[in-house]
């Protein structure tokens, strides 16, 4: 692979000057959704698939952009004077919006740069491909001009930044933390209000993960996750008025079923539902891996679900046909929909001597019932973005 884009490089941009060689992961949350913008809690881990990068530093101010997937848009040209969002930048927009973010940190940027990117994980999927890309660029910019003091949640927080305010899409801070700090074998289990974490292995030694692309695309930025980022910050400021908390997350079930009748909106009010109880559900559920309690974790995924269809309504009649599928299958333990919604792929667990079944029964009934094919990832957990040139 490596090689194969050194000479896609080359071949685009020319050879010599030094070419150094980047890999950020993408991520999937297996449990706590769409809690990291609320103060909750989220438990991510970083795949084997995500962005490869190559870059060289350039003599002028120019920005030139190649993408392999996307091929047909050849070289997209640019320059460090022209950091603004725009529909026509299309893809490069999130590399530019990370360099945007840099100068505003301060960490000035002396040159242009040639920039190729691959990346496998599925556009559209939810598996953040955006996030990877983001961080792909944060590490690319701290290597390359020598910002040796940038941490990488430094990188996770300048990417979550750019995307927030250069993209406009109000993502918290779990997929571009998985991608820049992910552990082999671990997943994350991060505090959202505090970023403290720590990382608790995933010991699987009868089961995989495997992930399932419903092959409907999600666009975040387009769709309602802003919506519901504002009716959880409507609920917020109405429980505040009888209950000190700064985040829907400091509360538990039993004080949110308390306090819910604050809530002016009913439809605020299913959002902070799903808000606390899931905040709750991703702590109890790190409890039981730890204690190996592995069907409980299970149970744990399926109430996810639910929540998040009914309550939180961010799913889509093909996800939830694919979850409702693999509940019925032999050898599932967990099933639930992850990422921002509205399309993309589910997270299940399954039983060593069950994966061939699930994908071959889910598989051929999710064909039936939607008329096109899911795909299938049977995923091992991986560490978070590194430099590849050694």
């Amino acid at each position: 692979m490596q090689r194969e884009l050194m000479q896609k490089f080359e071949e685009m941009y020319g050879p010599g000057g030094e070419i150094r060689e980047y890999f950020a992961p993408g991520r999937v949350n297996l449990i706590g959704e769409h809690t990291d913008y609320n103060g909750g809690h989220v438990f991510p881990c970083a795949l084997t698939i995500g962005t490869y990068g190559l870059a060289r530093k350039r003599e002028d101010n120019k920005l030139r952009f190649y993408s392999v997937n996307f091929s047909k848009l050849g070289i997209i040209e640019s320059s460090l004077d022209d950091l603004i969002p725009s529909d026509k930048a299309g893809w490069t927009n999130y590399p530019k919006g990370v360099m945007w973010t840099f100068g505003k940190r301060g960490y000035e940027l002396t040159s242009g740069m040639d920039y190729l990117i691959y990346g496998n994980i599925p556009n559209g999927s939810g598996l953040s491909s955006s996030a990877s890309l983001e961080v792909l660029t944060g590490l690319m910019l701290k290597d390359l001009f020598g910002f040796d003091q940038l941490t990488k949640q430094d990188i996770a927080l300048i990417g979550q930044y750019s995307e927030n305010n250069f993209n406009g899409m109000n993502c918290g801070i779990m997929d571009q933390f998985a991608s820049a700090m992910g552990k082999k074998d671990c997943a994350i289990f991060l505090d959202t209000s505090t970023l403290n974490y720590e990382y608790a292995p995933v010991k699987l030694p009868d089961a995989k993960i495997v992930i399932t692309n419903s092959k409907v695309k999600h666009s975040l930025v387009g769709s309602a996750y802003n919506d519901r980022r504002n009716e959880c910050e409507a609920a917020l400021k109405d429980l505040q008025t009888v209950v000190d908390i700064k985040t829907l997350g400091d509360l538990t079930e039993e004080e949110f079923e308390m306090h819910k009748a604050a809530i002016k909106d009913p439809v605020c009010c299913k959002r902070a539902k799903h808000a606390v109880y899931e905040n709750q559900r991703a702590v109890k559920a790190v409890k039981a891996l730890k204690e190996n309690r592995i069907d409980e974790f299970g149970r744990l995924m399926n109430a996810s679900h639910v929540s998040l269809r009914d309550d939180y309504e961010v799913s889509c009649s093909e996800i939830d046909i694919l979850v409702e599928l693999a509940w019925e299958t032999e050898g599932v333990i967990g099933s639930r929909i992850t990422g921002g919604g509205f399309g993309g792929c589910t997270v299940s667990i399954v039983k060593n001597d069950g994966v061939d079944n699930f994908i071959s029964t889910i598989g051929k009934q999710y064909k039936d019932k939607v008329g096109h094919e899911a795909e299938f990832y049977v995923v091992e957990i991986d560490d978070g973005a590194r430099i590849l040139t050694k």
